[in-house]
């Protein structure tokens, strides 16, 4: 194999994975070369990895880096695009990409109403601004994102990231209703607890639209109560979606209490966030709904 051209072996590792290309770069002198050739990591970068970086005011410094410095920092650094409303990043073992609708861009029932909701800016947010709820009865927070804008042939996940206040209520024992589909067809809907400590003791309202005598008690780790994340926000899931290689519409996501008429307060919202369902969250989802 070392008799092969640089070139040649360059090719070859560019159809195999990221985590591939590292390994190979251990073989010998010519295969690291090859592995960290701008060649190779272009190939792992989204086909319009160019154009998203033109809209992002922040992607200057990247653009004299080489490809592998490039994937890595897009795994690791999100980017603003869209004039600051979204953020564009990369999964780090496939190159996938993913996105984070801000709270600016979503549709907030009342969410330019001050009574209602403010907004305000936090040092640990992503984005310039994040929504807090002062108090609402009906909440109504839905966001949309082209399917073209995600990398075909893969299972996304999407989550709603927050926190709540020190101060927060309403969201003790009421869960909330969350979807997703395509705005022309039919929707994944299921009830999930945005406060976590409470909303397990909760689990005799049943889920999944499930009548009261086929309600099970949920677990603490099966996707309908909220995870602290790396970065200290919270996310729940909302559900998945599969963008096929041809697939081109819109997805819709929703997060709605409308039917208690409860007062409510305390959510913070980041964003809706769009991220590759990985192969130990497939195991896991298929795990519990076996159970």
């Amino acid at each position: 194999m070392e008799l092969l051209p640089e070139g040649c072996i360059a090719n070859a590792i560019s159809f195999t994975t990221p985590r591939d290309a590292c390994r190979l770069s251990s073989v010998s002198a010519i295969f690291k070369l090859a592995a960290e050739s701008d060649a190779v990591w272009e190939s792992f970068l989204p086909p319009d990895y160019s154009t998203l970086l033109s809209s992002s005011s922040s992607s200057s410094s990247l653009r004299s880096s080489s490809k592998k410095e490039l994937y890595f920092s897009l795994c690791h650094n999100p980017i603003l695009i869209d004039e600051g409303k979204k953020s564009f990043s990369l999964d780090k073992q496939s190159g996938k990409k993913c996105y984070m609708i801000s709270a600016r861009d979503l549709l907030i029932i009342w969410g330019d109403t001050p009574t209602y909701w403010s907004w305000t800016s936090i040092p640990e947010a992503r984005f310039p601004e994040v929504a807090e709820l002062i108090c609402v009865c009906w909440l109504e927070i839905r966001g949309k994102i082209n399917t073209r804008s995600l990398s075909p042939g893969t299972l996304y996940t999407a989550y709603l990231v927050y926190k709540l206040t020190a101060g927060s209520f309403g969201f003790e024992y009421q869960p909330v209703v969350v979807s997703v589909g395509l705005v022309s067809g039919e929707s994944q809907t299921r009830t999930v607890y945005l406060e976590e400590e409470r909303g397990l003791r909760q689990g005799h309202h049943g889920l999944l639209n499930r009548s009261s005598s086929q309600a099970s008690t949920p677990k603490e780790n099966d996707g309908y109560f909220p995870k602290e994340r790396k970065d200290e926000w919270l996310e729940i899931e909302l559900g998945d979606f599969f963008n096929k290689e041809d697939e081109d519409g819109e997805l819709e996501m929703s997060v709605l209490e409308l039917a208690c008429g409860h007062w409510k307060c305390g959510l913070v919202i980041q964003g809706l966030e769009w991220v590759m369902k990985t192969s130990v969250q497939v195991a896991t989802t298929i795990r519990l709904h076996a159970n």
